[in-house]
């Protein structure tokens, strides 16, 4: 899929939401957005932890 700039998808993402959105509701679609690729960027970097040593650090059992 050929990658398409911000300001194709800032408009699909706008006009995916409902007719009543807010300005919140804008924002936090955009935030989600954002977080998601920044989170992709960074596993596609290699910038990840497993899980299993995820768990240890917090003490969360298997």
């Amino acid at each position: 899929m050929p990658a398409t700039g911000v300001k194709d998808q800032a408009h699909k993402l706008v006009d995916q939401l409902p007719d009543d959105a807010t300005w919140d509701d804008l924002l936090y679609e955009i935030y989600v957005r954002q977080s998601i690729d920044a989170g992709i960027e960074d596993a596609r970097a290699g910038r990840v932890t497993p899980v299993d040593e995820l768990r240890q650090r917090l003490g969360i059992p298997k």
